[in-house]
């Protein structure tokens, strides 16, 4: 997945944010070009607002945090053709384990840019 290696930059709270938190199997079969054109499809739908993902290639172990101007915003995302399909091959394919947990930022700060 091509995401930056800096924090995204967010608007001021409140914002939604979906952590996604997954183990992968060992199939390959399409993943890095499917997350890359995940990760495209995302940044251009309404209410995106940034993206950071890592993942440690030893134990498989990823997390990626999208951040969202809201809940509708996420739910449309999560409704998409192409990422439903996406979704499907995760379950089926690239993921031995998922949890995915949506939350509401309140307060945000680090460094400023």
């Amino acid at each position: 997945m091509s995401a930056s290696a800096k924090p995204a930059r967010t608007p001021e709270p409140p914002y939604h944010a979906v952590i996604f938190t997954s183990t992968r199997t060992d199939a390959d079969r399409g993943y890095g070009a499917v997350a890359d054109r995940m990760v495209e499809l995302a940044s251009r739908q309404p209410g995106f607002l940034g993206i950071e993902s890592v993942r440690d290639p030893a134990t498989g172990l990823g997390i990626t945090v999208s951040y969202w101007t809201g809940e509708d915003a996420i739910r449309a995302w999560r409704q998409d053709a192409e990422h439903r399909v996406a979704q499907e091959a995760g379950k089926s394919v690239w993921y031995s384990d998922y949890q995915m947990r949506i939350a509401k930022v309140e307060r945000a700060y680090g460094k400023p840019a």
